[in-house]
């Protein structure tokens, strides 16, 4: 019985990062969530994931993964483990304050951050998806909904929302965390529109 008991928590706390076990894994295809669109934003902050922010863990999603595990010189399973998922985060963070090197044009825009929790917001955007970070509100006029973005100090971003009192040169980026926007608070930044 104690060698059993030994083999099992050897198995369990000295796998080697390359044999993904079921308590290390984060996200794999079929998969849904909230925790699935953050990859997937993530991923678009790279510049791998081209495709909606859905919270769905399809065919897309996969290749994606799968693109990002080759650059990184990963296992190429096209599955999410925590090392995975540290590269991504790692890669992503430096990427987030480094505008893109390709997009049809710039505006400089007052920014201010807001959170579902906020006095007039839902847990949805005009554009029927949920408010989580990566989403902006934008004037239609100035900026067409569905158009991605790259704002400076706050990383990719879509076009996905409006507000009252985003007019002309404004903008609302959402932010899961009521501490987190108001860290953020108002400022100017410059938007690259990147379709």
């Amino acid at each position: 019985m104690r060698r059993v008991f030994l083999t099992l928590f050897a198995a369990f706390f000295f796998v080697s990062p390359c044999e993904a076990g079921p308590f290390d894994l984060i996200a794999r295809e079929g998969m849904r969530g909230d925790d699935i669109s953050h990859i997937q934003l993530l991923l678009s902050h790279l510049g791998i994931y081209k495709g909606p922010l859905d919270s769905r863990f399809g065919p897309e999603t996969r290749l994606a993964v799968v693109s990002f595990q080759k650059w990184a010189g990963l296992p190429e399973d096209g599955v999410i483990t925590k090392l995975v998922m540290e590269q991504i985060v790692k890669r992503a963070r430096r990427v987030i304050n480094n505008p893109p090197g390709r997009y049809a044009r710039v505006l400089n825009m007052e920014a201010t951050a807001y959170t579902s929790e906020d006095p007039g917001c839902g847990l949805y955007t005009a554009g029927g998806n949920r408010l989580r970070r990566g989403i902006v509100a934008v004037d239609p006029r100035v900026i067409p909904l569905g158009t991605r973005l790259f704002v400076s100090g706050y990383g990719h971003a879509v076009a996905d929302d409006t507000g009252g009192a985003i007019k002309g040169n404004r903008i609302d980026l959402a932010y899961e965390s009521r501490p987190d926007a108001l860290k953020f608070g108002r400022r100017m930044v410059t938007v690259y529109i990147l379709d």
